[in-house]
């Protein structure tokens, strides 16, 4: 029984590994959190899989966990994260990427492509020590607590975060953090229209 865990384009399907076409082509089970994601990366590599789909999210999660498992032990299965990244990263609108890893299930990954890393890459801010933060809370009492625990960390935060709460979210963190911390904000990495935007954070709008 073997588990592996995909990680595809965050942008570029150019970026999509040859091991990553081979293990989607060849898998017997193919978990995606968004099929249409998954079946359109499919064509784009011209890869036909030999296996079947099913969508797995955290909606559906303890429904399809069983059959999922059930389906391991038969064959092999590749769970594929076609949003944002590397393996068990997490993704809008999900906890977590990563299935739970049963007992006497091998797991394995491909590794490939990391909205993280890239952002990092590109950000100008340090990268010898960085931690990941993910999505703060939408609440914005929430958000601000959370981001006054933040205020003496001084490695580089990497936050995740949505389009239309951007603005707010910088307007929170020039408030809770000093004036003079330089941020950045990147969107559509790897795609057409890439943006980065450096300063602090009201001036990374």
């Amino acid at each position: 029984m073997t588990l592996v865990v995909a990680a595809t384009p965050i942008g570029n399907r150019a970026d999509a590994s040859p091991r990553l076409a081979t293990e989607l082509a060849a898998a017997d089970v193919i978990a995606a959190e968004d099929t249409r994601r998954v079946r359109r990366l499919l064509t784009d590599l011209e890869i036909q899989p030999s296996g079947r789909m099913v969508s797995y999210f955290e909606g559906n999660e303890q429904q399809r966990t069983p059959q999922l498992l059930e389906a391991l032990e038969a064959g092999s299965g590749s769970f594929s994260s076609p949003t944002p990244a590397c393996p068990a990263s997490p993704t809008p609108g999900t906890g977590s990427s990563r299935p739970p890893w049963p007992a006497g299930v091998e797991v394995t990954a491909v590794p490939g492509p990391s909205a993280v890393l890239t952002a990092l890459g590109v950000s100008a801010l340090p990268v010898d020590r960085f931690c990941f933060e993910g999505f703060l809370p939408r609440k914005a009492a929430e958000r601000a607590k959370r981001l006054a625990d933040l205020r003496t960390e001084p490695r580089t935060m990497v936050f995740f975060e949505a389009p239309h709460r951007t603005a707010a979210t910088l307007d929170a963190m020039a408030e809770a953090f000093t004036p003079d911390r330089p941020a950045a904000v990147c969107r559509e990495l790897t795609k057409t229209h890439e943006e980065v935007r450096r300063g602090q954070p009201r001036g990374a709008r």
